[in-house]
């Protein structure tokens, strides 16, 4: 089982760690939005206050160069011209562009001050628990610093290899887009006590494994520690558990379990006709496991077949 999502936690921004939260700790459960760890701001509030400051000034600017401008437009008009004739510079329009363009930079780097300073601020971004620890209190960060590594809790997820026999058998997992909220059963062990749990299929990873020519299938397990669902009926299942998946198979009707001593070679199977003579019967195996095999033709109902050993089976003895 492992986390659908898990994060690395590193700052942002640089300076000393002022408070860390009480769950900010291995094991630690947290909420969507919660504190985890506070940075000193003192540089980012001083940053901030100097990016307002120059707003307003550069707003002061802009302001007066309205002014000029408009002033300039005006004795312009005195020399009895059209004001499309009017050289850019005798309207002051560069002046005004500058000033407007400082506005737009002053406005940027307040919204830059204010960024860094709500990155002093660690928060969760998803309901989860705290996998490790890496700061504390006190220590100094630099932008990239690891803090800790958490994982969401909302929904888990396991990875189940299948085999083309495996697919095979199943009820429409064949086709890829009939897998969805498919459900299945997951057991497992957790501290001694065997747990089930329900599982949904999710998706297919699309590509065949080189070694094992399995193909994995994603199952999701919603709420697997029970923090929104409160039930107490069932064991959480943990993170990094190892779990045995039950896919229900397809209903195939109209099939013959054979003992798989009844064998004799691929797939042919020794029957006895009306005169008690042997005959070799090829026959379509659909499935089998440890003890049989099940035929989807070639026998029919009151068939008798020969489950012993042959050692040298002839058509006809």
């Amino acid at each position: 089982i492992t986390a659908k999502t898990r994060t690395l936690l590193t700052s942002e921004v640089s300076g000393s760690i002022l408070e860390v939260s009480d769950r900010f700790i291995s094991g630690g459960i947290f909420s969507r939005g919660d504190t985890l760890m506070q940075i000193d701001t003192s540089d980012y509030d001083v940053a901030l206050q100097r990016a307002e400051a120059q707003l307003i000034s550069r707003q002061v600017a802009l302001e007066f160069e309205k002014a000029r401008a408009y002033q300039a437009k005006k004795e312009w008009a005195m020399t009895g011209k059209a004001e499309s004739e009017a050289p850019p510079l005798a309207l002051r329009k560069p002046f005004l562009s500058e000033a407007r363009a400082l506005v737009l930079q002053a406005e940027a780097e307040l919204k830059q001050s204010k960024l860094k300073l709500s990155r002093t601020t660690i928060r969760a971004p998803y309901d989860g628990m705290v996998s490790q620890k890496l700061a504390d209190i006190g220590q100094y960060l630099t932008p990239g610093t690891p803090l800790g590594e958490i994982f969401s809790t909302d929904v888990a997820e396991v990875r189940l290899p299948l085999t083309e026999k495996d697919l095979s058998m199943m009820s429409n997992l064949n086709q890829k887009s009939k897998i969805i909220d498919h459900e299945i059963l997951l057991e497992g062990s957790i501290n001694g006590s065997k747990g089930q749990w329900i599982a949904k299929l999710h998706r297919f990873e699309g590509e065949v494994n080189e070694v094992s020519r399995s193909q994995f299938v994603v199952a999701n397990i919603a709420d697997p520690y029970h923090l929104n669902s409160g039930s107490g009926t069932s064991i959480p299942l943990l993170v990094g558990t190892f779990v045995r998946a039950f896919i229900p198979g397809r209903i195939v009707k109209n099939i013959y379990k054979v003992p798989r001593s009844s064998l004799i070679e691929n797939a042919i199977v020794g029957t006895v006709d009306e005169t008690d003579h042997l005959r070799l019967t090829e026959v379509d195996i659909l499935f089998s496991d440890d003890q049989f095999f099940y035929v989807e033709s070639g026998l029919s109902d009151g068939d008798r077949l020969i489950v012993s050993a042959l050692g040298t089976p002839i058509e006809g003895i």
